[in-house]
């Protein structure tokens, strides 16, 4: 999740990022088109929303273009679902390179865009929201790394701080309120605990113990005697690991068991997906674990859509591309506007995966489902609410 979009470290850990980014937003600011920032947008000229849809389709970073024609499939797929609006969506190459996604913002805003779509990454999202940062034109980029979200930058992809909301708040509710947070220390590891711990604050859940570990398969190994000391210590009957099936998830899986974790009395939390891939969900110490989905029935609607249009599945990611459209176009139907303070008033849109709304912050609120595994498979337990509180401010 977090990994597949944060590339944009604390620059208070890293003064050479800092001072880089400090030139890379003068430079930018220099050439910004001018208007105001999280403000109502002006009205949408005609009845078309033009729609400028960022891609990296000639990057060089493996895996890149086939992950933009995803994401402009979706797009375009929403865009013919929508009745009352009109969406044109004109595709703007960024090279995955942030000072082009910045140069091709521009050029869009020119030719009279009235909302961008994209970026795929962090980097190039805050680029391209410093770029057009006077214009009034909201960037809905792909990214999930909320350091980069916030005044005419949303993030699309699902948060850190949305799924540890759910699944801690759910948690607190059964009884599983004393909680043992296991995170890598580094600045994901770091960004996942303080969303357990904002999380956990919320729901009146107790942090028993915070065990980092060395992003290493020896870091890995020296910890798990930790958490089960801890545990211990802390009468803790939860255990929350931050990590993912491609980092430690499978390592920790298998030997915190082994080295004496009670999973009768201990429920064995994730903060990201188990079910990718399914091979996943075979470890025993897994079993009877907790973790978020999207709602599967909405999400299962879309890739059937998908598929019948382009003859093969979307890419995992392609579902922020059809989320985006859909806020877009809802929005506007509803204000005859695309700002900032248009996209957050509404109590919720539907998307590929649920309902969701945009946030004032620039993040998003998702509906999840609440997931068990259950001998191999994935139990929906609790599912994902059909909408959401009041609008995101």
């Amino acid at each position: 999740m977090f990994s597949a979009f944060q590339r944009l470290r604390n620059p208070l850990r890293n003064p050479l990022r800092w001072v880089l980014a400090t030139m890379l937003t003068l430079v930018l600011a220099s050439c910004q088109v001018g208007g105001p920032g999280l403000g109502t947008g002006p009205r949408v000229s005609g009845e078309t929303v033009e729609v400028a849809m960022l891609l990296p389709l000639s990057s060089a970073q493996g895996g890149d273009a086939i992950i933009a024609r995803s994401l402009e499939n979706a797009a375009r797929l929403a865009a013919t679902e929508q009745s009352g609006v009109t969406i044109d969506i004109r595709v703007y190459n960024t090279d995955g390179d942030p000072a082009t996604a910045a140069t091709v913002a521009r050029q869009a805003v020119q030719e009279g865009a009235d909302v961008i779509l994209g970026p795929l990454r962090s980097e190039s999202a805050a680029a391209v929201g410093v770029a057009v940062a006077n214009s009034g034109v909201s960037v809905l980029s792909f990214s999930n790394n909320a350091e980069v979200a916030g005044d005419n930058v949303f993030v699309l992809g699902n948060t850190f701080a949305n799924t540890a909301d759910r699944l801690v708040s759910y948690a607190a509710r059964q009884g599983v309120g004393n909680i043992v947070v296991v995170h890598a220390s580094n600045l994901a590891g770091e960004v996942a605990r303080d969303a357990i711990r904002g999380a956990a604050a919320r729901s009146g859940a107790t942090i028993a113990a915070t065990v980092p570990y060395e992003f290493s398969q020896t870091g890995v190994i020296d910890a798990v005697p930790q958490v089960v000391e801890a545990v211990r210590n802390g009468d803790a009957n939860g255990v929350l690991l931050t990590s993912d099936s491609a980092g430690a998830l499978p390592f920790f899986a298998q030997l915190l068991p082994e080295n004496g974790l009670d999973l009768e009395t201990v429920r064995v939390m994730g903060l990201t997906r188990w079910d990718t891939p399914p091979q996943t969900l075979e470890f025993g110490g897994l079993q009877g674990g907790w973790f978020t989905l999207p709602d599967q029935g909405a999400l299962a609607g879309f890739e059937d859509r998908y598929a019948a249009t382009y003859g093969a599945a979307p890419h995992t990611l392609a579902s922020l591309a059809y989320d985006g459209v859909r806020a877009i176009a809802e929005t506007v139907a509803t204000t005859g506007r695309v700002g900032g303070a248009d996209l957050t008033a509404s109590p919720g849109f539907q998307g590929a995966g649920g309902v969701f709304r945009l946030l004032s912050d620039g993040t998003n609120q998702r509906a999840l489902a609440i997931a068990q595994v259950t001998d191999n498979q994935v139990a929906i337990i609790d599912p994902a609410p059909r909408r959401l509180g009041g609008p995101g401010l």
